[in-house]
C-alpha cells in the first residue's frame, strides 16, 4: 500500500490525539474517582463578613479540625487556620476550586495545616471534624444530614451559611447583613449519643 504525504499526516495527527486524550485520562492527584460529576451547586463565594461570623459562631479552636465541604476557593478554612490557629480540610467535586484553594493557601502561607480533597462531600470520611462548615443548598444539607449525625463525634459543631437542616432546629440563628442582602448563618452541635 502506497502512503501518500497528505495521509501520514492525517494518521500522524490522528494518533498524536489519541496519544494525549489517553495521557489526559490519567488520575490526577488528589483526585477522586467521580470527579468528573457537575457540582451539586453554583459557587457562590461566601463574603469575608460571613466567614467572620461562621467562624466566631463555631468557637473554632487552636489545633482543631475544620471541614468546609463544597469549599470553593478555601476562604473559610484559611480563615480559620490564620485567625484561630486551627487546621483544616477543603473539599470540593470541582477541581478548579482546590486548584484555587491550594493556591490561596499558598499565597496566605497556611497550605501545610491544609489538606486539599477534591473529592465528593458525600464520598469522604469526617468523623475526625471539629467543626464542619456548610454553604450548599436546602436538599444537600438535608441528604447530608444524616452522614454529619452518623460520622461526626458529639461535641462537634456544625455552621451552615444561608440554608437550615429541615426539622432540626439551630442551636444558635444569627442575622448577617452582607452585601446589602440579609443572611443567616445557622448552628448546631452534635448530640450525645
Amino acid at each position: 500500500m502506497v502512503w501518500t504525504a497528505g495521509v501520514r499526516t492525517i494518521l500522524c495527527a490522528v494518533a498524536f490525539v489519541v496519544f494525549v486524550a489517553v495521557i489526559g485520562c490519567g488520575e490526577q492527584p488528589n483526585a477522586a474517582p467521580n470527579s468528573l460529576r457537575a457540582p451539586d451547586v453554583h459557587y457562590e463565594p461566601t463574603a469575608p463578613d460571613v466567614v467572620e461570623v461562621m467562624l466566631r459562631l463555631a468557637n473554632v479552636k487552636a489545633g482543631e479540625v475544620v471541614y468546609d465541604l463544597g469549599c470553593g476557593d478555601g476562604r473559610i478554612v484559611i480563615a480559620a487556620v490564620q485567625t484561630f490557629g486551627a487546621r483544616g480540610v477543603c473539599v470540593d467535586i470541582d477541581p478548579q476550586r482546590i486548584a484555587e484553594s491550594e493556591e490561596n493557601a499558598r499565597a496566605a502561607g497556611v497550605a501545610e495545616r491544609i489538606r486539599f480533597l477534591n473529592q465528593d462531600l458525600f464520598a469522604i470520611d469526617v468523623s475526625d471534624a471539629e467543626v464542619v462548615m456548610l454553604f450548599l443548598s436546602p436538599g444537600l444539607n438535608l441528604k447530608l444530614r444524616p452522614k454529619l449525625l452518623r460520622e461526626l463525634k458529639p461535641g462537634a459543631r456544625i455552621v451552615s451559611h444561608w440554608h437550615d437542616m429541615g426539622d432540626w432546629k439551630p442551636q444558635q440563628t444569627v442575622r448577617v447583613q452582607s452585601g446589602g442582602r440579609e443572611r443567616f448563618v445557622y448552628l448546631w452541635t452534635i448530640p450525645p449519643r
